[in-house]
This record gives structure tokens, sequence and C-alpha cells, in this order.
């Protein structure tokens, strides 16, 4: 939650490759003030619905904050139950991006949702609301 003084950022996860949610994706968040060093707050895992759901709240004076993503982990854990499944296989479905790392600015007072959409070969993101 955003205060008069923090940002609040969320985010969630559509692997559009299948066009569901990307459930159990690690997040990490990171946070820096003006040019400095990214500071480590925590993460979380995104649940069915793909969203992280308890993201570490952003410090009091934060201007920069990184998201990273755990593609590589998600997209093997997929090929394996595909595998299980004897699914058709379609192309090479690892993870050419094994991480998605995302910087953006933020302003205290507001929220900041920043949704991950996510394929094998690709990735784009936006600000949500």
């Amino acid at each position: 939650m955003s205060t008069d003084t923090t940002a609040s950022v969320s985010t969630h996860i559509l692997d559009t490759s299948i066009g569901r949610p990307a459930a159990a994706v690690a997040v990490s968040l990171a946070a820096r003030r003006g040019s400095g060093d990214y500071v480590a707050l925590g993460g979380s895992v995104t649940d069915a619905d793909g969203r992280c759901k308890d993201l570490p709240a952003l410090p009091e004076g934060t201007t920069h904050v990184r998201l990273a993503f755990d593609t590589e982990s998600y997209f093997t854990a997929k090929k394996q139950a595909e595998a299980q499944q004897d699914a058709p296989r379609v192309r090479d479905s690892g993870a050419f991006f094994p991480e998605v790392a995302i910087a953006f600015a933020v302003t205290p007072g507001e929220h900041f949702h920043v949704p991950l959409l996510l394929n094998p070969f690709g990735y784009s993101v936006y600000r949500g609301s």
C-alpha cells in the first residue's frame, strides 16, 4: 500500500503461449534512491492467478524499482509437465530469456502495477492500473 511518502508495487504474469496466468514464478524486488545501488528487499512467488500478493513494501524515498522474474525455472517445470503428459511439443519450449529484469521509476504516493506478458521467446511489460 502506498502512502504520501512511499510508492507501492504489484505485478502479475500472463503466459501468452497458453493464454493463462503463469503460476509458481519466483519474483524478486529491489529498490534504490537516486543513482545509488539497488538493495534487495525480498520476493514472492506468483499464485495460480499469476499474481504476487505479498511483495515487500518499498522504503521511504525509493525512486527506482527492479523486478526480476525467474522465467527459466518456470519454463523448465512447464516443459517437464508437458513431457509427462505426452503433449505435442511446440518448438523448443525452453527459456530463451532465463530471467526478465524490469527497472522503472516510481513516485511517492502512487501505486505501480507492472504486468509481464511472457512466452518462451519474448516478453512485454507495461504500466497497468
